[in-house]
């Protein structure tokens, strides 16, 4: 089975240059990295070019014109992009333990998707944290002792602790999650409808629960470390909470607003500066 990292990033190239050397030191590593990125200006574009000639997986950029905020959009180019059978996202601002893709191999089943954990890093800790700090257990203890980190109980890898299924909608993280594409496919991937922050990982969930989809989740695997940043603005929260009740009252697993709508433009995707999906 092949795996590709979609990471997704807007206008934070310090951290994503922290995601990707934690990606490219992994025990495992993927088979390809897709960076989705909502529009950010050149100095993303400088970061990814350190990286072009490292050994490892082959390194995508997929980019659209910054229209305001459009997780949906950016995620679908790069699952019609991507070249594996199975993709996990992450966010770029969220740094991959050691272990982060070699247990979303080990634990991804079919049937299911996987709902992975996150470290909370705060305001204090996140600009000096890097991958190094995620591969020590005495760096680990240290961010604990001097409460550098919240959902510190996430810290420690075991790699034995059970997974267990569930279908609930509470705990749902768009930044650590992942999925068969062809259960992707078959729900038409994520609904375009939402833009501005938030439920557009809610509503592809309840759409995958329709479909006989369930999810996995373990506390101890499969852990990144999320970065403080400060809040989103949430202007559109109350538009997409409707989208979201609306899905919620529905039976059908596949959104009008999707995948689909690339296709019918007739690009699926662009690895340079222009935006031809319209």
């Amino acid at each position: 089975m092949k795996l590709s990292v979609i990471v997704t990033t807007y206008n934070r190239p310090d951290a994503l240059k922290k995601v990707l050397q934690g990606l490219y030191a992994q025990t495992r590593l993927p088979d390809e990295i897709l960076v989705a990125d909502d529009g950010s200006t050149d100095d993303t574009r400088q970061v990814l070019s350190g990286f072009e000639n490292r050994p490892g997986p082959n390194l995508c950029h997929i980019w659209q014109k910054d229209k305001g905020f459009r997780l949906s959009r950016i995620r679908n180019k790069a699952i019609s992009a991507s070249t594996s059978d199975y993709l996990v996202f992450l966010d770029g601002d969220c740094i991959p333990g050691p272990y982060f893709i070699e247990d979303h191999f080990r634990l991804a089943r079919k049937g299911f998707f996987f709902q992975g954990k996150r470290v909370l890093v705060n305001k204090k800790a996140e600009h000096g944290f890097e991958f190094k700090d995620t591969q020590s257990i005495f760096r680990r203890l240290y961010h604990l002792v001097c409460r550098n980190v919240s959902n510190a109980h996430h810290l420690f890898r075991i790699s034995f602790f059970p997974t267990w299924s569930t279908r609930k909608l509470s705990g749902i993280r768009g930044c650590n999650m992942g999925f068969f594409k062809q259960n992707l496919l078959d729900v038409n991937g994520y609904n375009e409808s939402f833009t501005g922050w938030g439920r557009e990982d809610q509503e592809i969930v309840i759409r995958l629960y329709n479909l006989g989809v369930a999810r996995r989740e373990n506390p101890f695997n499969a852990v990144c470390y999320h970065l403080w940043h400060r809040e989103n603005p949430r202007n559109r929260l109350s538009d997409n909470d409707r989208l979201l009740k609306k899905a919620m009252a529905e039976d059908s697993h596949v959104c009008r607003n999707g995948l689909n709508r690339l296709e019918a433009h007739g690009s699926l995707y662009d690895l340079n500066s222009s935006d031809t999906a319209g």
